[in-house]
């Protein structure tokens, strides 16, 4: 048995707030954190080549950066549109690196919701 009737309605909206940066932003704010978080030697790069979002000279110059944190950087640098960071998550998903995915989503974890009952 039902505990409400059925004229009973109980319906729960969730939005993002209007306000809420776009992805271009979110990656630019949390760029620094990135740089520690992103692990691009296992298979990223290579992804990241075969969704087009780096071409074969962009990947070199990224793979020829000495450190991890540096590598990081030159990749960050080089995601200037909402479809590359699309892509560049893919390829987090792709790598096994949801907890970045993650991470980025709910920004740097400050995702703003707005809840309304009614």
């Amino acid at each position: 048995m039902n505990k409400y009737d059925d004229d009973d309605v109980i319906m729960l909206h969730v939005t993002l707030l209007d306000d809420m940066p776009d992805i271009l932003a979110i990656f630019t704010r949390l760029k620094s954190r990135l740089t520690n978080i992103v692990e691009p030697d296992f298979g990223l790069l290579d992804q990241l080549h075969s969704l087009g979002v780096l071409k074969l000279p962009q990947l070199a110059d990224v793979r020829s950066e000495r450190t991890v944190y540096r590598r990081n950087s030159a990749l960050l640098k080089l995601l200037t549109s909402v479809d590359q960071c699309d892509k560049f998550l893919e390829a987090l998903k792709r790598t096994d690196q949801q907890h970045v995915v993650n991470f980025i989503v709910q920004n740097g974890g400050k995702k703003q919701r707005h809840v309304t009952s009614y």
